[in-house]
């Protein structure tokens, strides 16, 4: 079997990468693209490798050259890269497809090995590679019948959105027998280009093939094997964190996106919170069947949009400010406030975090659970000079809650002691106590002093749309903030949202009661496995504690790396004794499963 990479292309979105290198010379993580597939088709004992070489060609057979690959390489020239495409590039290594069996590949693409694994050793001998269609995949998609027939190629400019679930991506790593290649492309891509030009591409011959009674070529599906094609800039930051050499670094690396987890294939999410039942399938409808006036419209100002949160949460206009997230009107409130505040540590770190340490007064509870109540706080902050409290309830991590009758004795002692309480209670709809909330007229009215901050985003499963509101009787405060936030912070998707949400409270609601089983659920099962502490947590997430001598940085590495599952490593968050504690975020039940059978792997053979 020999190797063919086409390799002439000038990788045009990846801007000033390839203004003097072709593109496959692109390095990630400091091994170029070219090198590492390379030393990949090495292994396989290949007869030769052909390459198909155009923009910047002899620098790319130079660059080669230093690379001391044993295999026998061949170069095939495409002189007119820049004027046609792919297909001209194949038909120019034609005779070579017609020498043996072949294993074609793209050059802008990186992988593990275990893909090429897959396909050689599937006793076929004409495959085409496919992974099930995700997101962020582009290009040429197929459709598969039972026995892996290839029912039909799906071009960019034919792909319909409603069939996704139909869909596979190809990988663009192809098995060619000799016998196919004879019989069928080498003949069909002379047909094709002399009908058609040589501003096509290769997989439209196989197209055609596939149209015929017996077309030979099947589907051989990627079974959670990696691979990423890298067309620009976007695609090159991924798929260095995805093929990071070493363990660590894809672990940080992914740590610091801070979200945009879907673009990664197959990774299950443990470390962001959402509600995972809401919303339902019957809102997103409704939302996509306005899909193009929304995106095609401005949305409303601040005033309106306040006047929806209004609504739907049953308070004044003027007592409420809309954010773009919680995380906006988070922001704009520490910059307003002034004096000593009252934190409480381990907590959610965006308020912390947006004030001067030398300002700030820090609760920390000493006991196992990091647990805390009202008493603790009036106790504690009684004997401070603090002029605001900050309190998330339940708070995060550690999923602590304080009873609503207990936060209101709260509020009322800090108004007599002149002290603004912050109560953010984004997770308070998931307590088993029943209407939790203080976002309620009488209350905020009753106590000047209180401003309740909400992460529509949590409770309400819609972090993409970015919505947060902050409720307050301080007219004053409200007022001045709204002269600070943009007048169009909230786009027509959020406004929309929070213009039909009131239609599905019903559906919340028996969202959150199935969130509060299947955290039960996920409590007990969790509490089986040796090695685990799981600490109460009224929240959409769970504190653990890993006793099993593992530190929560190494299980953090050994579920990403090893089961896609990413979970939320709190080494640097809670320094208590050297113990080792990570946040689950609870989800499906059975995405729970997966987690659940992985820790027990893990830590009961630890």
């Amino acid at each position: 079997m020999q190797g063919l990479i086409l390799a002439a292309g000038m990788g045009k979105r990846l801007k000033d990468l390839t203004e003097n290198n072709t593109k496959c010379m692109v390095k990630v993580n400091g091994v170029a693209l070219i090198d590492r597939v390379l030393h990949q088709l090495e292994k396989l004992h290949l007869s030769r490798i052909v390459i198909v070489v155009g923009y910047e060609g002899k620098k790319l057979i130079d660059y080669i050259e230093t690379l001391g690959i044993q295999t026998p390489i061949c170069y095939v020239d495409n002189p007119i890269y820049d004027k046609t495409n792919n297909i001209y590039s194949l038909a120019l290594a034609k005779e070579y497809l017609l020498k043996e069996d072949t294993l074609l590949l793209e050059s802008d693409l990186i992988f593990e090995d275990s893909a090429l694994e897959v396909l050689l050793d599937d006793p076929r001998e004409t495959l085409a590679l496919v992974d099930k269609y995700e997101s962020w995949m582009d290009g040429t998609c197929i459709k598969i019948g039972d026995d892996d027939s290839i029912e039909a190629f799906i071009p960019g400019k034919k792909f319909v959105f409603e069939d996704i679930p139909q869909y596979y991506k190809t990988v663009n790593i192809y098995k060619f027998s000799r016998h196919f290649s004879e019989t069928y492309y080498v003949p069909f891509l002379d047909a094709y280009s002399k009908a058609l030009g040589d501003n096509e591409y290769y997989e439209q011959v196989l197209r055609v093939i596939t149209m015929l009674d017996t077309p030979e070529i099947k589907a051989k599906k990627l079974e959670g094997q990696l691979w990423y094609e890298i067309d620009d800039l976007q695609d090159l930051d991924i798929a260095s964190s995805m093929f990071a050499p070493d363990a660590d670094e894809k672990v940080a690396s992914i740590q610091a996106r801070y979200g945009g987890y879907w673009r990664y294939p197959h990774l299950l999410d443990f470390c962001y919170l959402v509600n995972p039942y809401f919303p339902p399938q019957k809102l997103m409808d409704e939302m996509k069947a306005s899909f193009e006036t929304l995106l095609t419209q401005y949305p409303s100002g601040m005033k309106v949009n306040s006047l929806l949160a209004a609504k739907n949460f049953g308070i004044y206009q003027k007592h409420v400010l809309v954010g773009n997230g919680a995380a906006e009107l988070i922001k704009c409130l520490m910059e307003k406030l002034t004096g000593k505040i009252g934190f409480i540590h381990p907590t959610f770190e965006e308020y912390p975090n947006r004030y001067a340490e030398a300002k700030s007064v820090v609760y920390v509870p000493h006991n196992e659970n990091l647990a805390y109540d009202a008493d603790e706080l009036m106790d504690f902050f009684g004997g401070t000079d603090i002029e605001t409290l900050v309190l998330i309830n339940p708070d995060n991590p550690s999923g602590n809650y304080i009873k609503k009758n207990d936060v209101l004795r709260l509020i009322e002692w800090c108004g007599k002691k002149g002290i603004r309480i912050i109560v953010d209670e984004s997770f308070v709809d998931f307590a088993e106590e029943a209407n939790s909330t203080l976002i309620d007229e009488t209350i905020i009215n009753a106590h000047k002093n209180l401003i309740v901050m909400k992460s529509i985003s949590k409770s309400y499963g819609v972090p993409g749309i970015r919505l947060g509101i902050l409720v307050s009787a301080d007219e004053e405060l409200i007022a001045s903030m709204k002269k600070e936030v943009a007048i169009w912070n909230i786009n027509s998707f959020g406004e929309f949202y929070m213009q039909i949400e009131e239609k599905y409270k019903k559906d919340y609601a028996v969202a959150l009661e199935r969130i509060k089983a299947v955290r039960k659920q996920f409590v007990d099962e969790l509490s089986t496995i040796q090695g685990l502490r799981i600490v109460p947590s009224q929240a959409n997430y769970l504190l653990v504690e890993i006793t099993s001598g593992m530190t929560a940085k190494e299980l953090t590495k050994v579920l990403l790396v090893g089961y896609n599952l990413f979970i939320k490593d709190l080494s640097k968050k809670i320094q208590m004794d050297n113990r080792q504690f990570v946040r689950l975020a609870v989800r499906n039940s059975d995405d729970n499963l997966k987690l659940i059978t992985a820790l027990r792997d893990i830590l009961e053979g630890f």
